[in-house]
Formats: C-alpha cells, sequence, structure tokens
C-alpha cells in the first residue's frame, strides 16, 4: 500500500503593485524685461521734455508755462520795490508838461550825441506808459510815436530789469532789444544801444522815464549817465 504525500503548501506570492508617478509641475516664471533706470538729471529732464512735446498743442502748453513762471518770478523777486512805488504813486512827483520837457530833452540829446530821445509818462497802477515826446535825430519831434501807450512790464527781459534799476533810482546802459512798437521804431532809425533814467532819478520817485538811443556803445558810460541824471531833474514838478 503506497501512502500519498500531501501536497506541498506553497507560499503566497506578493504582487507587487506598479509604483504611480508623481509629477511635480514647476512652472517657471517668464524672465521680465527691467525698465531702463530713470534719468533724474537736469539734462535727462530736459530730453524728456523734448521727446513729449510731439504736437503745436503741447509746445504752446510749455511757452505759456514758461512765461508764467518767468512773470511770477520776477514779481516776487522785485515785490517790495513794486509795492512800494505802487503804494506811495499820489505822493510821487507828476512829469513836466510837454512844452516844458522840450528844452532840457534837446539839450540832453545835443549834449550825448543820441539819435533817438524818448520821454515816458508811468502809471504804475495800471501797468502803462504812454509816450508823452519822441525826438529824432535832428531834434525834432516825431509826432507818429507821441500818445502811444505800451506796457511798463512785459515779456521783456531787458525792459523789466530796467524798469527795477530806474525805480531803484539808477540808470541802465545796454544794448537795445526793442518790445514794443515805439522800440520798433528806435531800431529803424538805427538804434542799438540805449541808456533809460528815471525821471525824477531820485530813488523811489518815478514819474516816468527817459530813454537815449545810439547808433553803438558810448565809451564814458558814467559821464552819460551824470548827465542823463541832471537833465531828468528838470524834467518833473513836485
Amino acid at each position: 500500500m503506497v501512502t500519498k504525500k500531501p501536497p506541498a503548501k506553497v507560499a503566497p506570492v506578493k504582487r507587487r503593485l506598479p509604483k504611480t508617478e508623481q509629477t511635480i509641475n514647476v512652472s517657471v516664471a517668464a524672465p521680465t524685461k527691467s525698465e531702463p533706470k530713470k534719468d533724474d538729471s537736469t539734462l535727462g529732464k530736459i530730453i524728456g521734455l523734448i521727446e513729449w512735446v510731439d504736437n503745436p498743442f503741447k509746445l504752446f502748453t510749455v511757452i505759456l508755462l514758461a512765461f508764467l513762471a518767468f512773470a511770477g518770478y520776477f514779481a516776487w523777486d522785485s515785490r517790495q520795490v513794486l509795492l512800494h512805488a505802487i503804494t506811495t504813486q499820489d505822493k510821487m512827483p507828476q512829469l513836466a508838461k510837454q512844452e516844458n520837457l522840450l528844452a532840457p530833452a534837446r539839450s540832453l540829446f545835443k549834449d550825448v550825441d543820441g539819435i533817438v530821445l524818448l520821454i515816458h509818462k508811468a502809471n504804475l497802477a495800471t501797468n502803462s506808459r504812454t509816450t508823452v515826446l519822441a525826438l529824432n535825430s535832428d531834434g525834432s519831434r516825431e509826432k507818429s510815436m507821441e500818445g502811444t501807450v505800451t506796457s511798463l512790464f512785459n515779456a521783456s527781459a531787458d525792459r523789466n530789469s530796467a524798469m527795477v534799476a530806474m525805480l531803484n533810482g539808477e540808470v541802465l546802459c545796454e544794448e537795445f532789444n526793442p518790445s514794443s512798437k515805439v522800440g520798433e521804431w528806435g531800431i529803424k532809425q538805427g538804434v542799438k544801444f540805449m541808456c533809460r533814467g528815471s525821471i525824477p532819478p531820485d530813488l523811489g520817485k518815478f514819474a516816468g522815464y527817459v530813454a537815449i538811443g545810439f547808433k553803438e556803445k558810448q565809451e564814458d558810460i558814467a559821464a552819460l549817465k551824470t548827465r542823463i541824471n541832471l537833465a531828468s531833474t528838470d524834467m518833473s514838478e513836485e
């Protein structure tokens, strides 16, 4: 009799599950373009302004703002002189009458050898001047210029600096740049250099001023200023 062996026990086989792959998404930001560094220097600002002005309207805006800035700075810088002159205008001497201006004007004109002489009456309260006397190189009157009314202060830096100088009792002599109808007439007469002096010449007193035009810069400016002051004394009435 044959004895059957029981079947061998087989150990259970452990199945290995496939490993799941984990995907990690890494997003890489695209490199950003670095903005050019802003130039805050004066030159950089000027270049930026030029680039900004790309049409006539912007150009007009820049010109207008520049004018307003200049006018504001000038008014602030000269505020004490202007305020004193305006508030004391009622006590100011008056310009002599036209017939009484002719003699001292022609005498001055002859002594300094000018080619144009102008006398303006000033009104600081209204920022205006009236040309009361205009002389040609031969001493004759240029009546077409007499009675012309223009502003005392305007956009002309030369005119404004001359005004402040005269309010301070100074005579200012410099190259002439016209800024009015009367000035254009002077240019046509050949004026390239001009001296302006307050009437009367005293500090803080300003009834008007005398202006003398020359063909070229004068040599003895000190003597010229003294002669203008002497003549302007006779051109006012207390």
